[in-house]
This record gives structure tokens, sequence and C-alpha cells, in this order.
């Protein structure tokens, strides 16, 4: 069985925002997403609103028919609009005003008070709560001490190695803390970086059920439309 394709639409509301515009629309992707064989929405609403807006999900929350991801730093805003908009899924990721993009995974262990915490109240909301990590056994392990539903694991190293001995290893680290999550009871999923070259070896771990993949699916659509994006990476995952 193939995993949950999470499309991330962040880059979407990028274009919007770089003109202020109302086009194009985030939901609208999400719609195409869905139809094309998406099994997850997923978005990061940043405190600086760079791209996604409170309005994406408020909307996204009324019209999505898969599940709704919602991206999030671990801080009492964000918890407060999660109670508000209840999406399916809630993954803390660490975040920096100054970065392009999320640049490595949550450090459980030298937040785990905070962590603790904001997973304790999303899961009093009904909400299933996933972590943001890199592929560390400690970090898995804190993850599961914290009760987290879930994992996903950071592949952005294994996706910018120079050199094949470099991306087995990490590949080999990604497919050793799948294996431990599982074992642990907690389902396990995968992203940042990956695309339609070196998503393979990725889509068959096993124990990763879901794959969350965004710049690589919007810059593909620029080219050959959204539908057409999404379908190709569909039968990737169905066909790794």
């Amino acid at each position: 069985m193939s995993q949950r394709l999470g499309v991330n639409v962040d880059h979407v509301a990028t274009l919007r925002q770089a003109r202020k515009t109302t086009y194009p629309d985030p939901v609208a992707a999400a719609a195409i997403a869905e139809l094309a064989g998406a099994g997850q929405i997923t978005i990061h609403l940043r405190e600086d609103r760079r791209h996604i807006q409170e309005r994406d999900l408020k909307v996204l929350r009324l019209t999505t028919q898969t599940m709704l991801n919602l991206e999030m730093a671990a801080t009492p805003e964000m918890v407060k609009l999660a109670y508000e908009y209840k999406p399916d899924m809630a993954t803390l990721v660490p975040e920096r005003r100054e970065e392009l993009t999320t640049e490595g995974g949550l450090d459980v262990n030298a937040h785990k008070d905070v962590v603790a915490r904001v997973v304790k109240n999303l899961k009093d909301g009904d909400i299933t709560v996933s972590l943001f990590i890199d592929p560390d056994l400690d970090q898995v392990k804190a993850a599961h001490k914290l009760s987290a539903d879930r994992i996903e694991l950071h592949t952005g190293r294994y996706c910018e190695a120079q050199s094949e001995r470099d991306r087995q290893r990490e590949l080999g680290r990604i497919v050793d803390a799948a294996k431990a999550a599982v074992k642990l009871g907690m389902g396990c999923a995968a992203g940042h970086g990956l695309h339609y070259e070196n998503v393979r070896p990725i889509a068959k771990i096993a124990e990763v059920d879901e794959l969350n993949i965004g710049h690589s699916i919007v810059a593909r659509a620029v080219m050959v439309g959204f539908d057409r994006a999404v379908r190709e990476m569909v039968e990737i995952l169905r066909n790794p």
C-alpha cells in the first residue's frame, strides 16, 4: 500500500503574497490536489504570515475532503488557532523568522517542557499530534515519552547529500528512525526537500505511511499544471 501524499500548498500562497493579490488561491490548489489523488492537505501557518493566512486555514477547514494537517510552532497563539479551527492533525515544527524554510527538526529534548505542554493541550482538543524531528533515535524516543501520536522525519540531509555514500547514510538513518517509531507505537511520516527524482527510496520504506511534499509539486505545477503535478507524484508513491 502506498503512502498518503500530503500536498503542502504553502508556496501557492507564496506566489499570491508576492503581489498581495487574491490569486493563486491555495484553497483552489488544495481542491485540485485532492481530486488528483492527494490524501492530505498540509499548510504551515507561520508567525509572520509570510504565505498561508488565517483565512486560508479557516476556508480549508470548511472545504478539505481528506485530512488537514496544520504545521505550527509550539506557541500559545498557534494552540489557540488549532482549537478554533480543529485541523485533523497538528505537526509541531521549529520556526525562525529569518529562515527561508524549516531548516531542521524540532529538538524535543531541548524544549521538552514546552513541547509536552503543547502536545497535551492539542490532544485534549482531540487533535492528532505529530512532531517534526530529525531522524535521530534519541529524538524518536523523546517524542514517544511526550505521548506524540506521530512523528515526521526531516529528510533534508538526505535530499541535500552530495555523494551517494552520504545519501545512503542519511537514508539509513531515516529507515532506522522510522522502524523505531513504529516499534514504539507511533505513526511515521517523512518530508522536506523531496522531489520527483529522490522520493522513491523514501517511498519504499514500509514504516513511513505519509509523505508531505510541497515545493517540488508547486514548482512542477508551474510547468505542467497542478492536477498533473500531483497525479505524477501519486503515481510514483504507488509504484516506487
